[in-house]
């Protein structure tokens, strides 16, 4: 299922983890680990933010890719199943024969 990490970092904890080094190899290890289609990273309320989009197959990996982020990174994340056009597309056919 496709799926959007919302990883937002708070930014005393932003400022140490990049001030020692850490920040870059904990995302390196995630963008290796979740091989996201696409990644962006904003400012979100004043907080540094990563948008991430991949696939996760089962729901148990749902700790995997959450705890080094808690750990590593005292971040706040959302976990959001997400679709593209197509698969919106074919939901809305899908719905519209619903009765």
């Amino acid at each position: 299922m496709r799926m959007m990490l919302k990883v937002t970092i708070p930014t005393e904890a932003g400022n140490r983890i990049i001030k020692d080094g850490s920040f870059e190899k904990i995302l390196e290890e995630t963008m290796q680990r979740l091989k996201p289609e696409a990644a962006y990273f904003e400012a979100d309320k004043g907080h540094r933010c990563a948008l991430l989009f991949f696939d996760m197959k089962e729901t148990w990996e749902m700790p995997k890719i959450a705890e080094p982020l808690f750990m590593g990174l005292n971040a706040d994340l959302e976990l959001t199943p997400v679709m593209n056009a197509e698969e919106l597309r074919k939901g809305i056919s899908e719905a519209s024969k619903a009765k």
